[in-house]
């Protein structure tokens, strides 16, 4: 068996063309989703990210700004930065990207920002929503991840998912996600006891605990979908070009599973597409609009 690659990049083009059209519809009746992002410091990741965030941002028609404080910054400049925008009426979604600097306590800062506006999903406002099984602003990676399993990964309700990662960015909330669309999820981290003959008895996993390469073919189910959202930089031999790779080893896993997300161009270009999905739904909810949209 070799697995369906599950082109994300290819996915995620389609729905922002889609997020696109829609906006450009809306803005001749004077309706134009406003996206503030903010960057702190001059990590070198997250400047690029941003960048490719705004770009795209601005490219689909979004009222787009970037804001950038440098890293000696203080939390209390963060936080008038954050309230002042909470309070802009033109400003639709508000992202922090992280990491923050040190110092900087970046649970108060995201517990700062207006729900309504956390289009990272992020506020404990929206994660409450989300365990309660409420409307609320989903974070952007899992909720890529859904998506891509409701377009690859055949009926989800009753099929047993094994999420690999406990953090609040990602592990969590798809567990929450799968759990609301009648999944049986199993949570499981680094630390669990016979963690490959737990993961054989999935059909869906989800790896996303940050070691590379950690999840083996021989862990997986045959049949099974993979979603692979681990980015791991491997550094350079003597001879060669570092590479990426994900949590998952890929062409083990390729030969087993039945359909699988690559590293790069699996998950990764998934989650701008459904920040700006974020942003738009804010957008209307704001305005009291219908959800309808991509």
């Amino acid at each position: 068996m070799t697995a369906l690659r599950i082109d994300g990049k290819a996915f995620a083009a389609t729905l922002a063309a889609a997020l696109g059209a829609e906006i450009a519809a809306s803005a001749s009746g004077g309706v134009v989703p406003g996206l503030a992002v903010v960057l702190v410091g001059d990590d070198p990741a997250s400047a690029i990210y941003v960048a490719n965030k705004e770009r795209t941002a601005k490219q689909l028609g979004f009222h787009s700004v970037g804001h950038r404080l440098p890293a000696s910054a203080g939390e209390a400049e963060v936080l008038a930065l954050v309230r002042a925008l909470n309070a802009d009426p033109a400003i639709d979604g508000i992202l922090v990207q992280l990491p923050l600097p040190k110092g900087i306590d970046a649970r108060r800062i995201i517990d700062a920002i207006d729900p309504a506006k956390d289009v990272d999903g992020l506020t404990a406002v929206n994660a409450g929503r989300l365990v309660l099984g409420e409307a609320g602003l989903v974070p952007c990676t899992p909720l890529g991840c859904l998506l891509l399993l409701d377009a690859f990964g055949g009926p989800l309700a009753g099929a047993h998912a094994v999420v690999i990662g406990r953090s609040n960015l990602v592990g969590k909330p798809i567990a929450q996600l799968l759990l609301q669309r009648d999944c049986t999820v199993t949570m499981a981290h680094s630390r669990t006891r016979d963690l490959p003959a737990v993961v054989r008895g999935a059909d869906i996993v989800i790896a996303a605990v940050g070691r590379p390469e950690m999840v083996r073919g021989s862990w997986i189910k045959p049949g099974a979908v993979v979603i692979d959202v681990g980015i791991n930089r491997l550094p350079a031999p003597p001879d060669g070009k570092g590479r990426i790779v994900g949590d998952v080893a890929y062409a083990e896993a390729a030969e087993v599973a039945r359909a699988i997300t690559p590293v790069p161009g699996g998950v990764g270009p998934m989650t701008i597409a459904c920040l700006l999905r974020n942003t738009w739904q804010a957008c209307r909810t704001r305005r009291g609009l219908s959800a309808a949209g991509p």
